[in-house]
Formats: structure tokens, C-alpha cells, sequence
């Protein structure tokens, strides 16, 4: 049940991203009419340590690097003395979202790390890695200092 709960969170807050894609770019990204007087949130580029706990395979403490202007860019993540360079990361709507392609034999893989995120701080989220499109382990998410790693 734990299992089946972390999936309907990730997939309810990347429903949520995608469909209020629209309103985002008519209010801003700072939020409502109001907020587009206010700059930008402060920049997500900078190595910031994930640690991935209540996971089959994946617990422990990772790097996860985001570099970009604002809230998009690319991403890169070194586990387990391993470098996974191509990534990217988007925060809208108060969420982030950054994926790692991440190289499974003949399948196409990738670790997702979706966590609530304003002003350049990055709250407590989920982990989820996918492995020939199909959810291959999920685990709870908690993101550590800007530049801590």
C-alpha cells in the first residue's frame, strides 16, 4: 500500500504541472497578477544533496546538480561514485521536477526527483526510478543545503 501511495503522489504532482501549465504563463511563475511585481525566484543551479530513504534499491545520500537561469536547466547526479551527466529540471507552480537518464541495458531508464520548491529552497518530496516506462522502485525524497555536495 506504502508502494502504491508514492506512485499516486508522483503522478498526481506531475498531473498537476502539466495541466496547469496554462494559468502558470498568464499569472507568471511568481503566482498571481499581484506577484508579477516581484522578481524571479532565486536560482535552483547549485549541487545539492538527495537522500533517498524507504527504497528498495536506491537509499542513501546522492548529488544531484542543477544548473540553468531561474527555474529550468539541465541536470546531472553522481550515486554510488557514478556520474549520470544528462538531465534536466524544471520548477513551475511551486514544484520541481528533474529527471536523470540513466543508461538499464537495453531499456531506456530514468531517476525522477519531484519535490515542492519556492524562492530557491527545495522542500521534502519522492524519488522515482523508471525502467522501461514502468515504475521500477520509488522511494521518500529530502533535499539538503544548496551546494552541500
Amino acid at each position: 500500500m506504502h508502494f502504491s501511495q508514492r506512485i499516486l503522489i508522483s503522478a498526481v504532482a506531475v498531473t498537476a504541472m502539466v495541466s496547469s501549465a496554462g494559468t502558470a504563463m498568464a499569472h507568471g511563475y511568481n503566482g498571481g497578477p499581484g506577484n508579477m511585481m516581484l522578481p524571479m525566484s532565486r536560482s535552483y543551479s547549485g549541487s545539492w544533496p538527495v537522500t533517498i530513504t524507504h527504497s528498495q534499491f536506491h537509499n542513501g545520500t546522492d548529488c544531484l546538480t542543477l544548473s540553468g537561469a531561474g527555474n529550468s536547466g539541465s541536470a546531472s547526479l553522481v550515486a554510488d561514485g557514478t556520474k549520470y551527466p544528462y538531465g534536466s529540471f524544471l520548477v513551475l507552480n511551486g514544484i520541481l521536477v528533474a529527471t536523470i537518464l540513466k543508461p538499464s541495458g537495453s531499456q531506456n531508464g530514468a531517476l525522477m526527483f519531484t519535490a515542492p520548491a519556492s524562492r530557491g529552497h527545495i522542500g521534502q518530496g519522492v524519488f522515482e526510478n523508471i525502467e522501461g516506462g514502468s515504475d521500477f522502485d520509488a522511494g521518500d525524497l529530502t533535499f539538503g543545503m544548496k551546494n552541500g555536495c
